[in-house]
């Protein structure tokens, strides 16, 4: 009998934390911004029906049985997308063993936290870059897609694709060959192993695949400027990825690094801290996307120094950060495709808006930036399901009482999130 009493409360409680839904849900909007365009349409009604916008128009009658929801003193956005974030993994510290020192279950459940304050933040759809522990964000995914964690719908790498000792390494806790075998699953030395390798996370659950192009600033023995996969190694990894349907991106802060990502065909680059005339135009030519993380500079610097981070990682932020701000503005003049991305988990998860007032600082309209993480993050992406409130979308949508456009720091406090026709906040 108890064992009964026992899974009936589990069931109600599980029953009650999943999101309320409805076959039809009407949108009523104050002012929308579609992602796509650069319009802003006033009195539009979003009319949802299983997880998907149906129609988008001028408010009228709501369908039958429809929910409806009023958010007609807003301004309505899709769901945010950030394309640099790492949930499946601790945040950063002065502790170098964090990472080793908590278990892949450990891990996990830290990451189901991150993914909870990320989509609270407006974030429904994020691009998670690598963890240490390989594959635990495959698990993460999988288990916000069967609803049974909070978060927003993720697109993983599995692991890095890195050389030994490179900068998708734990360096500098133990000798790397004494690492935990999940924390290795991407090393590889020739352009075999690479492919291999690729295979191997792709054949696991990686939706894409992050390969480490040049040294790291927040990993100990590594220069951002210095090339570290190979030319060749890079071909490898794109041929077997992109057979498959599958994109590739790469960090890369050096100039050279990131001409060897472009020039071995990957379709984004990563920070791009050092990246000089002739790589941007070479960007712009390839049509590569960047996603340059131009806020957590200044994260680095403080609480990084208050805290104690290495003095190399403290260092190597302070020759990197205003030289990517002045590429970033660079970017944004040539035209070169910018998405959003923000390395989320450098700082503490849920803050991703704060770079949205970065990237008009330095450069960007207010609806740039918006659209850069929105429907130019699904085209980065090579996503037609997410990023816009558009028919055949999924409905993920956010509203702000301010005005984004006037003061883009507003989405920095969302006031409302919807996923898949579901508020969840």
């Amino acid at each position: 009998m108890r064992h009964v009493q026992r899974v009936a409360l589990i069931a109600a409680a599980a029953l009650a934390a999943a999101p309320a839904s409805a076959d039809t849900v009407y949108v009523q909007t104050g002012k929308l911004i579609d992602g796509l365009s650069n319009e802003v349409r006033s009195g539009q009604c979003v009319t949802i029906v299983d997880e998907h916008v149906k129609t988008v128009g001028p408010c009228g009658k709501a369908p039958d049985g429809a929910t409806v929801i009023d958010w007609s003193d807003y301004t309505v956005l899709p769901g945010l997308i950030d394309l640099h974030t790492h949930l499946a993994d601790l945040g950063q510290s002065a502790d170098l063993a964090a990472p080793m020192k908590a278990s892949p279950a450990e891990t996990a459940l830290v990451g189901a936290r991150n993914a909870r304050v990320t989509l609270d933040a407006g974030f429904t759809s994020v691009r998670d870059v690598g963890t240490y522990r390989g594959l635990t964000d495959v698990a993460l995914r999988n288990a916000i897609d069967r609803g049974d964690v909070p978060g927003p719908r993720m697109w993983v790498a599995g692991a890095y694709l890195t050389i030994p000792g490179g900068g998708g390494e734990l360096n500098g806790v133990v000798p790397n060959d004494q690492l935990p075998p999940d924390m290795r699953l991407g090393v590889a030395a020739t352009p075999e192993e690479a492919a291999a390798k690729t295979n191997y996370l792709l054949d696991h659950g990686a939706n894409f695949i992050k390969t480490i192009a040049t040294g790291a600033v927040l990993a100990i023995g590594t220069e951002p400027g210095a090339p570290e996969l190979t030319v060749d190694q890079l071909r490898a990894i794109v041929k077997v990825a992109h057979a498959r349907g599958k994109r590739v991106t790469a960090h890369a802060h050096g100039a050279i690094g990131i001409q060897n990502a472009i020039n071995a065909g990957v379709d984004s680059i990563e920070h791009a801290s050092l990246a000089d005339e002739a790589t941007l135009q070479l960007a712009k030519k390839h049509g590569t996307w960047l996603a340059m993380d131009i806020y957590n500079g200044d994260y680095i610097e403080d609480v990084g120094t208050k805290e104690g981070w290495p003095e190399e990682y403290l260092r190597k932020n302070r020759e990197t950060t205003d030289t990517q701000r002045a590429a970033f503005t660079r970017a944004v003049a040539l035209g070169v495709n910018i998405g959003f991305a923000t390395d989320a988990g450098v700082y503490p998860h849920g803050l991703n808006a704060r770079q949205f007032a970065y990237m008009v600082k330095y450069g960007m309209t207010p609806m740039q930036a918006i659209q850069a993480a929105t429907g130019r993050a699904s085209e980065e992406m090579g996503r037609a399901d997410i990023g816009a409130i558009a028919p055949g979308r999924y409905a993920d949508m956010v509203a702000v009482k301010a005005d984004p456009l006037k003061d883009i720091r507003s989405l920095e406090k969302i006031d409302h999130v919807m996923k898949g026709g579901a508020v969840v906040r």
